[in-house]
């Protein structure tokens, strides 16, 4: 209650809001459990006397079990190693608050390893023999049940070893071996026990140190021992290394393979590991019923007719001195009836310049093949690998027609050859695609003719050229150039390639990509550039057609000047009018008139000169084209 000083409180201990006890002035409380009822909510009340203060504490929940706990140990290992030691460690369930007690025991006397006051959870021992361990808390001190035995050995440092007998590399089903468990470094003189370890198996510890059993298929695998001496059972030698046994029964095995075509002969081996006898009897047998026999041949041979060969073969033998019998394992045979066709698989049908490519020859899922390989041009054709190596895969370097077929069996069997192949070998010439017209934008509806040159000496030779576009390749031409219309669809990237018309199997690489990019209509950002390109064009046009006028009238005033000064100052002085008129044409008039004596009107002459814009594509030669120019009497009448 954090009393400090104070002493007059009184003390009591609720369970489930039920007062269980109490005292006046011992704050420690103390309950023996005696039933699983005294589960509960427990907390404390103080109340301090001399102030009527009362303090209420806060609730732990209280759960009792009715079993008795046991310990338990768990160790790191349960053998020591040479020199070394092992952890053990003793733990109650998820109780907390425990310290450990240790003990060892032989098959005589118990000792307790552990007496302090510590935790001791977490141990190392160095010592073989038995441990356990229990759980001890409280006051006055409570136990749990002491732990599970665990036995850890320690490990001695001879070294043992397996021999065997018979020594043969192979034991057959049905023979009788013995296992040798040895002692080495110091064992001649001590009593030992033997542990083995086989497959399946591990024994108990006995005084013999052989095990002696019959052979049969599955008794193939590891076998190791161990020792210790007799009179001390928790110390031990380390597994020896192990001794393989591999256990064989008689093996068919079928060649060429366990896929056969009709026309093959089929060899049929039967290995029942003899050794030196040689008084066997050999039996081919075929889904239960034999087919071929042998007094002396292992291998026996059987020439394929028909699809009703398919079958489990197996082989039987028996030796007659000792009357032995063994039977081999089953193998599945299926006759086809298709002859088989090989199938050619290049790694690539171009070989670069200075290169080669590998080509691969196959048959199906079957096995056992030799592949023979033969490349032609349109005269000839030669076998180019005449070894007797299996060559289902071969690097060429040279142009032409390839085509391969399987070989094997004895005598041999040929499949169909495969599809041809061309490989194409490509030369250093380079290649380049031009356009005409060479416009970097081209419409729907254009014409454009591409011309494909062969550059670094390609003019000396006779070309063959080869077109890619987007949409199709072509077929090989003499004509270097693809003249089509344009259409939207045409855009895309075009490249062309070359051969000599003498080598049809020899080739330039494809060309660099020419891009044609086709347009329909222009962009929105286009017209309104031409727009405005367009309006400038006009107001620039005008500008120049009025400065133009401008000197026109200039010079025609000029003249008339001069004129004027030759004219006698009298009352019949002409005057000069001058006039710009608008329109197609630029017009200008020059009048010259006198004042009629009679009708006062003034008279004169009426000169126009006209000058029209002319547009370049239009023809020279007519005078009223180009410009007019008009003498009129003043005499005369003006039309309408």
């Amino acid at each position: 209650m954090k009393e400090g000083k104070h002493t007059d409180w009184e003390y009591k201990i609720i369970m489930d809001g039920r007062e269980i006890f109490n005292s006046n002035t011992n704050k420690g409380l103390r309950l023996k459990v005696a039933s699983t009822a005294q589960s509960g909510k427990y907390s404390c009340s103080a109340h301090r006397k001399s102030s009527q203060n009362t303090k209420n504490s806060n609730t732990v929940s209280v759960t009792v079990k009715a079993d008795k706990p046991r310990a338990t140990l768990t160790p790191g290992s349960t053998i020591i190693p040479v020199g070394g030691s092992v952890t053990l460690t003793c733990s109650v369930g998820s109780s907390a608050g425990w310290k450990y007690e240790w003990f060892r025991r032989d098959p005589n006397t118990e000792v307790q390893i552990r007496t302090d006051d510590q935790q001791n959870r977490v141990i190392r021992v160095s010592q073989g023999e038995i441990y356990r361990c229990r759980g001890r808390r409280g006051n006055p001190d409570y136990y749990t049940d002491k732990s599970d035995d665990v036995t850890i050995e320690i490990t001695l440092s001879n070294k043992v070893v397996v021999k065997g007998r018979p020594s043969w590399p192979q034991i057959f089903s049905g023979e009788t071996i013995s296992l040798t468990c040895e002692v080495q470094e110091g064992g001649e003189t001590t009593e030992w026990e033997y542990r083995w370890r086989g497959p399946h198996q591990t024994t108990q510890w006995t005084h013999n140190n052989y095990w002696i059993f019959n052979v049969s298929e599955s008794s193939s695998g590891d076998y190791m021992c161990k020792s210790r001496r007799r009179d001390d059972s928790y110390s031990s030698t380390e597994w020896s290394e192990a001794f393989n046994l591999s256990a064989s029964n008689a093996v068919l095995t079928v060649e060429p393979s366990s896929t056969i075509f009709i026309g093959e002969t089929v060899s049929f081996k039967c290995d029942m590991k003899e050794g030196e006898h040689t008084d066997w009897e050999y039996k081919i047998i075929m889904d239960g019923r034999e087919i071929l026999n042998s007094n002396t041949n292992k291998g026996l041979r059987l020439k394929v007719a028909s699809t009703a060969q398919s079958g489990k073969y197996s082989c039987s033998a028996h030796m007659k001195s000792s009357q032995n019998t063994k039977n081999s394992n089953t193998v599945s045979v299926t006759v086809k009836a298709g002859k088989p066709r090989a199938t050619l698989t290049p790694g690539s049908t171009i070989i670069p310049v200075g290169g080669s490519v590998t080509l691969t020859c196959s048959v199906g899922s079957s096995a056992g093949w030799k592949y023979e390989w033969f490349r032609r041009d349109p005269n000839t054709e030669v076998q180019i690998r005449t070894d007797n190596q299996q060559n289902r895969v071969i690097r060429v370097s040279e142009g032409g027609i390839y085509h391969c077929r399987g070989r094997r069996g004895n005598p041999d069997y040929y499949t169909d050859k495969s599809d041809d192949v061309t490989i194409e070998i490509t030369f250093s010439n380079k290649v380049v695609v031009k356009g005409r017209p060479s416009w970097p934008q081209i419409f729907s509806g254009e014409t454009i003719s591409l011309t494909c040159e062969v550059q670094e000496g390609g003019e000396t030779t006779e070309w063959e050229y080869r077109w890619r576009g987007p949409n199709q390749t072509t077929q090989w031409t003499h004509n270097n150039y693809w003249t089509f219309n344009v259409s939207e669809s045409s855009s895309g990237d075009y490249m062309c390639k070359s051969r000599r018309r003498d080598d049809s199997y020899s080739s330039t690489e494809w060309s660099e990509a020419f891009n044609l990019s086709v347009s329909t209509v222009l962009s929105s950002e286009s017209s309104s550039f031409l727009m405005i390109a367009g309006l400038i064009s006009g107001i620039t046009f005008i500008f120049l057609l009025l400065l133009l006028c401008c000197c026109m009238k200039f010079k025609v005033c000029n003249k008339g000047s001069a004129d004027d000064q030759r004219v006698s100052q009298d009352e019949d002085q002409q005057q000069v009018y001058s006039s710009l008129l608008h329109g197609d044409r630029c017009v200008y008039e020059t009048i010259r008139g006198s004042k009629s004596t009679e009708t006062g009107q003034i008279e004169g002459d009426l000169s126009v000169i006209q000058l029209k814009v002319i547009n370049k594509t239009q023809p020279r030669g007519d005078p009223e084209e180009s410009s007019d120019y008009y003498n009129v009497n003043p005499n005369s009448t003006p039309g309408p």
